[in-house]
């Protein structure tokens, strides 16, 4: 579909009442999107929807969510429909960054981390895929990973494997859904204008046996000011629509990362042994590339498609 195709099209968005969530939400905005968000402050509800009233646009449907309540997000997919009449994009963008060496990590760390980040986008899809394909006039499922679903580091070893799992997730999402006229995009961006580093300084108390040192606030907003180096959360949200538009799978935001992408392809191969494959073997591998581009084309893969 083109960028004016998606003009009056209903989409919901997670976290959208500040950073990236907000960016996008405006992008979508400004392409003649309606719009239902969550959010959780009242304040930045507020200040969020000033925006959409000095531009004489219309106010967004805003549904307050804690997106790891299952019974809420079912809830919010009914009211979004209700109110709407369809839905017909997803935005799984709401997450916390959290940072600490992973061999210390608890049990309510995981908990905490994992349930957010990949939990929300979980329970997103299943509740609200039933809609968009109820429509009957296709739609989107844009899930907001991170760079961290690619790079690794020493300090966000849940946080990374959140993302890892999301992009997992939404590639192979991406091949069940091509018979609905859906599409879905990995979003993985990077350093953005938000304040999502100071995500420790909002842990919930349900989740309070952190095995992470206690929080140093003034360390955690020291830190925040790397993110005031961030891209603006409105070009963003404008790079992400334009990857919608194009119905790409994965949408970068951020062009800083030829080095890492070199580094991986070049150790990746040169991880692989030496050493030819059996014929049956070779096989199985081609008859699974065949069944990936069919779904890719539209086909309905099983079980039987891949021996």
């Amino acid at each position: 579909m083109s960028s004016t195709d998606w003009s009056g099209k209903v989409a919901f968005i997670t976290g959208a009442g500040t950073g990236i969530g907000f960016g996008i939400a405006r992008a979508f905005s400004n392409a003649g999107m309606r719009l239902a968000l969550s959010y959780r402050n009242e304040e930045q509800r507020a200040r969020c929807t000033k925006w959409f009233e000095e531009r004489e646009r219309e106010v967004p449907l805003w549904i307050k969510l804690d997106v790891t309540d299952r019974a809420a997000f079912q809830q919010a997919a009914e009211q979004v429909v209700d109110h709407f009449g369809a839905c017909h994009v997803l935005v799984n963008n709401a997450g916390v960054s959290v940072f600490g060496p992973t061999d210390e990590a608890s049990y309510d760390d995981y908990d905490w981390i994992m349930g957010v980040n990949f939990g929300g986008v979980v329970n997103g899809i299943v509740s609200f895929l039933p809609k968009i394909k109820a429509s009957g006039e296709g739609g989107h499922v844009v899930n907001v990973a991170s760079m961290a679903a690619y790079l690794s580091g020493p300090q966000a070893g849940i946080y990374t494997a959140s993302k890892f799992a999301v992009r997992g997730l939404t590639e192979c999402l991406r091949y069940n859904l091509v018979p609905y006229g859906i599409g879905v995009s990995l979003v993985c961006p990077a350093l953005v204008a938000t304040d999502a580093a100071l995500s420790a300084l909002k842990r919930p108390a349900e989740f309070s046996g952190s095995g992470f040192a206690p929080v140093d606030e003034a360390e955690i907003r020291q830190f925040a000011t790397a993110f005031e180096n961030g891209m603006d959360p409105l070009e963003a949200g404008e790079k992400i629509f334009a990857g919608m538009v194009e119905n790409r799978g994965l949408i970068f935001t951020h062009p800083e990362f030829a080095e890492d992408f070199k580094d991986i392809y070049e150790t990746s191969l040169a991880a692989l042994p030496d050493e030819l494959a059996p014929p049956e073997r070779l096989e199985v591998e081609r008859m699974r590339r065949a069944a990936n581009k069919a779904a890719l084309e539209g086909a309905k893969i099983g079980l039987s498609d891949l021996t």
